[in-house]
């Protein structure tokens, strides 16, 4: 077992010990509902931020996560230990049109009119923003869900692949769209998390703006 599978069965354990859900810590935390997930199967990392994020909502301390008993003893007697540097960057808010033409705006974010912005402890490229979820299609009864209202922060400087969650512009629309990208034998579709709705081939109808790195649930 790996530091990070080690650190995401503390995670759970902690987790299970107070009865909560993943999805129910993560709305908690103001994420997205597979990231505890990640967390615990020690796909993803998790930084000194984002502990004290967790551990403020178990009731425990974020180095009860990140080290284990012999690993506390030895650092027992120093102080100040700066675990991992804090990271942090704040992004705008973007309407779907807005986002639409992203990628082809040359104005810096000074000159943004957005009133909100919210921060990130992702590392990200400089060209980020969040676009707010509308409707429903992202929303799903089990597993991965995306609300109405849940803020996605997207980076159109991240490659994508399969299973990527990507913000798409059709060429027929001005408007953004959320999904899911999905590659099969060499097509591309963009693929609705909720099955009530279509899945749509990509044919050259449309523009990858950017993939999804992090989500933030329900912010007004």
């Amino acid at each position: 077992m790996n530091k990070k599978q080690e650190v995401g069965a503390r995670l759970k354990r902690f987790r299970e010990d107070k009865g909560m859900s993943q999805r129910s810590l993560a709305e908690k935390c103001g994420w997205g509902a597979s990231r505890i997930g990640n967390y615990e199967a020690g796909v993803r990392s998790i930084n000194l931020d984002d502990a004290e994020v967790i551990a403020k909502h178990l009731g425990i301390k974020p180095y009860q996560i990140l080290f284990d008993s012999e690993e506390l003893i030895e650092f027992a007697n120093v102080s100040n230990i700066d675990i991992q540097p804090s990271y942090i960057q704040k992004f705008p808010v973007l309407s779907s049109v807005q986002a639409g033409a992203w990628t082809e705006a040359v104005e810096s974010y000074s000159t943004i009119d957005a009133d909100e912005w919210y921060e990130t402890t992702e590392r990200t490229s400089k060209r980020c923003f969040w676009l707010r979820v509308q409707g429903d299609s992202m929303t799903s009864a089990i597993g991965l869900s995306f609300p109405e209202g849940t803020l996605v922060l997207v980076d159109p400087e991240r490659e994508f692949e399969n299973g990527s969650l990507v913000v798409a512009k059709l060429i027929d629309v001005n408007e953004a769209t959320f999904k899911k990208l999905v590659i099969d034998a060499g097509q591309k579709f963009l693929k609705p998390l909720n099955p009530s709705y279509p899945t749509l081939p990509i044919n050259g109808n449309c523009r990858i703006i950017g993939v999804v790195v992090d989500a933030k649930m329900k912010l007004f």
